[in-house]
């Protein structure tokens, strides 16, 4: 019964942490056409409030993620690569057993935009 209810929960996790359908995407023109992320001239909170980040994080308490105040605690604007690159490709292991979604729809511009904002948020 566990291994249902968890495989549930793990399930709906990954859905609520999918990419929402007004992340724009656009096509670059070559001999091979590639889908690259689009830039946007939005502000980091405002990328933020168009992705599905508030499905697993809020601003000042813990969700399935960390608050934006605790992230903000832990790290520093020499940490914005770092941060940006876990954005676009996810990961586990640093805030629990918890795996983060994979964005791969955001450019790395927009990605630290967003990390800017976060950070903003330390105490």
């Amino acid at each position: 019964m566990k291994n249902i209810l968890l495989t549930g929960v793990l399930g709906l996790l990954i859905l609520s942490c999918s990419k929402k359908e007004n992340t724009a995407e656009v096509a670059v023109s070559s001999e091979n056409v590639v889908s690259e992320p689009a830039q946007s001239n939005l502000s980091g909170d405002q990328i933020i409030e168009t992705l599905d980040c508030s499905g697993c994080h809020a601003l000042n308490e813990r969700m399935i993620g960390p608050s934006y105040q605790e992230i903000a605690d832990k790290y520093s604007q020499k940490d914005i690569e770092l941060l940006a690159s876990k954005i676009i490709e996810g990961g586990s292991g640093v805030w629990g057993g918890v795996p983060m979604a994979a964005h791969p729809q955001v450019s790395k511009e927009d990605a630290k935009k967003m990390v800017e904002y976060i950070l903003s948020q330390k105490k």
